[in-house]
């Protein structure tokens, strides 16, 4: 049975750091080029040595995206780049463009070669193609099911992994490749710069009717047409395992270390439950699934894994993100009787608090006594970042989260 990889995204150090805190098995990030996000903060060559040494200290695999499109002016500064994340020792280059792939066989022979999800993999013929071309790893689209991915696994050589994206946010477009933002805002989603259009809401105006705008379905609030739900597989575990998915990818560069620590810690868990006791009916434990939704996220669904979401894909009635939980502190220790913490939002005496250890399922307890370090009593915290200790024998490892509910 495939042990599979947790995969989680990494877009600066606090992510990275998040990640490697709860429970990751490998991470992915972005240096300052050739990466399909360009938001995030991203490594530079200084910072991503740092970031291989810290992670190859913890037996964590660090696989750096070289997912764009180059163009003709930009192809020539591949090779260089190439060169130098070759010797920052990362441990796999992922890639969507066969002339990247080339480049990278040819500067960077030493790095595995992972094939992008933006390459629209959806056949066994074409997994065998790129692994003929030196690929070590296919990242499916997201457009397949679960069925079509065990059949890929049986036609592919076993030395051939398969990743697959298990949580996040999915592109109304295939395989991520849009031209939506492009069109409208001059940004290129196939250069990391996609502005998300696609969750904006949409609505009719007729020409000489300025400002008269008239909604594209019967809602009184007009429509989120292109607005695509989050995917969520952490209750399907063994469906996961049992397709041959050597790799769990959790999708979020551009989000929260929060959502980092969160999502990794969910899918860490319930894989390390499932191990203990593998059943083609298991289910995560309750709080393992509620964690999922103590991050900022859209409505989920399964994605493609089980047929077409022909009738659940699109959210038709909002474009934000639906959140009931905030971090409040992060334990820093826990020692005489008290739980010293650094605060990240507000929050007041006497407020009931979770606390999410890695890999533990989250205690409550109410903030009954708070201080500052000079002993003084609180009655809020409105400061971010502030130290402070509340009263308690709990004792909590160092980077713990306290969240309240919202």
């Amino acid at each position: 049975m495939i042990k599979p990889e947790i995969l989680s995204p990494a877009g600066d150090k606090e992510r990275l750091d998040a990640a490697l805190m709860f429970g990751a098995d490998a991470v992915y990030l972005g240096g300052d080029a050739f990466t399909m996000r360009a938001a995030p903060a991203n490594f530079g060559v200084e910072e991503l040595e740092r970031a291989v040494k810290k992670c190859h200290s913890q037996n964590v695999k660090v696989y750096l995206t070289v997912n764009t499109l180059p163009r003709n002016d930009e192809i020539v500064l591949l090779p260089s780049f190439l060169e130098q994340w070759d010797a920052c020792s990362v441990d796999g280059f992922i890639v969507a463009d066969i002339g990247v792939l080339s480049l990278c066989k040819k500067y960077a022979p030493r790095v595995p070669v992972h094939i992008s999800t933006q390459a629209g993999i959806v056949n066994y013929v074409t997994a065998n193609e790129f692994y003929n071309m030196g690929a070590s790893r296919i990242v499916t689209a997201r457009e397949l099911s679960l069925t079509e991915i065990a059949e890929i696994r049986a036609k592919i050589p076993k030395e051939l992994e398969i990743e697959c994206f298990v949580h996040g946010a999915m592109c109304v477009s295939f395989s991520g490749r849009c031209l939506l933002s492009n069109y409208l805002l001059n940004r290129d989603a196939n250069r990391g710069e996609c502005a998300q259009p696609c969750r904006w809401e949409y609505a009719i105006m007729e020409k000489k009717r300025d400002g008269m705008y008239f909604p594209i379905d019967d809602t009184e609030n007009g429509t989120y047409i292109l607005n695509s739900k989050d995917m969520c597989m952490i209750e399907h575990i063994p469906e996961l395992i049992s397709a041959g998915i050597n790799s769990f990818k959790i999708e979020g560069r551009a989000k929260s270390a929060y959502y980092a620590a969160v999502i990794t810690n969910s899918y860490r868990a319930a894989v390390d439950e499932y191990l203990q006791n593998p059943s083609a009916d298991f289910k995560p434990s309750q709080w393992i699934i509620d964690e999922c939704y103590k991050v900022s996220y859209r409505d989920y669904c399964t994605g493609f894994y089980f047929g077409a979401p022909n009738e659940n894909a699109q959210i038709s009635f909002e474009g934000g993100y639906i959140r009931h939980c905030d971090v409040m502190a992060a334990v820093t220790k826990c020692e005489d009787g008290y739980i010293f913490a650094e605060q990240r939002n507000k929050f007041c005496k006497g407020d009931e608090l979770d606390a999410l250890e890695p890999g533990k399922k989250p205690v409550f307890f109410n903030a009954n006594e708070i201080f500052d370090l000079d002993g003084n009593e609180l009655t809020a915290l409105p400061h971010p970042m502030m130290q402070f200790k509340i009263k308690s024998d709990l004792k909590f490892t160092p980077g713990t989260l306290l969240r309240k509910a919202k």
